[in-house]
């Protein structure tokens, strides 16, 4: 049996030209947290053309163990099956290890039970790729600005950022031969922070981030009309499309270089230019009092 992709996340290239019947999807009882390495790990066995049998003969676990591991069905699976499957696909542990502790938490499982868990199985330290720590300490500033716009808290950017950054490291191979790695970067943490975010009518709701712009601080008690315009400007931003709502939130919100903008969301200084030329024009059209350069 081969494990067909989920959409979740960037797909890892194919090149076994195989394909078998499609299983199960992901039960609907696993959270966001043990989505976030279940969806690699999945992309990851279906893209390499295993079979549930070569993963019984490397990692030695039953089918019926593993096909569970994989459909996120039944218990929260042990560190020690998920570890010897992760192991056999060739995949790092360490990002993984924090992946399935913050997955383990969120379905409830103690810090005893995940503490046994973790010692039953030796972990050797791990040394992340050098090219992935460059790139890593590169946009992590720019990610956590991005995460935190919508996420409103240090703590919780922080933690949407670092979930991102060991996903990528978990699929370091297949993202540092992508034909652009800063896109397939930039749409991974996208779709964390995306996943966590408020929204309000199928739109990520950025009303909340107006009390934390250094413009509404400006304003004493009592402002309440430019209060209400500014909340007004934020709930159109959030209505834009993704790479306008993006490119608007770097540049407006998180005050990001304009010129540094292109390499974080791995599109061209073009394009970059000519979407944020349309948002403008967007919120413009809808809000004419919006502050222009």
């Amino acid at each position: 049996m081969i494990w067909p992709p989920d959409a979740d996340q960037p797909l890892p290239p194919d090149t076994s030209g195989r394909r078998g019947r499609k299983p199960a999807p992901i039960s609907a009882t696993a959270g966001l947290s043990h989505r976030a390495w279940l969806v690699p790990v999945r992309n990851f066995v279906f893209a390499s053309g295993l079979t549930l049998d070569d993963l019984v003969e490397r990692s030695g676990y039953s089918k019926t163990r593993i096909s569970e591991l994989l459909r996120g069905n039944g218990y929260y699976p042990a560190w020690q099956i998920t570890s010897s499957v992760v192991h056999a696909l060739g995949l790092p542990l360490e990002p993984m290890l924090r992946l399935w502790q913050s997955g383990a938490r969120e379905a409830g499982k103690d810090s005893a039970w995940i503490k046994r868990s973790i010692q039953q199985v030796a972990l050797q330290p791990e040394a992340a790729p050098l090219p992935y720590r460059a790139f890593a300490d590169t946009v992590r500033e720019t990610y956590t600005a991005y995460a935190r716009a919508f996420l409103l808290t240090d703590h919780r950017a922080g933690w949407v950022v670092g979930e991102s950054l060991d996903i990528l490291w978990l699929t370091w191979k297949q993202a540092a031969t992508s034909d652009n790695l800063p896109r397939y970067a930039w749409q991974l943490l996208r779709t964390r922070v995306m996943a966590r975010a408020h929204h309000h009518d199928g739109h990520p709701d950025l009303r909340a981030a107006v009390f934390s712009t250094a413009e509404v601080h400006d304003h004493m008690p009592g402002h309440l009309v430019a209060l209400t315009e500014l909340t007004d400007l934020f709930n159109a931003i959030g209505r834009l499309p993704a790479d306008q709502l993006d490119i608007t939130v770097l540049r407006y919100l998180c005050a990001t270089p304009p010129e540094q903008i292109p390499g974080i969301v791995g599109l061209s200084e073009a394009i970059t230019h000519a979407i944020d030329h349309h948002a403008r024009a967007t919120l413009e059209y809808l809000l004419p009092d919006v502050p222009k350069e």
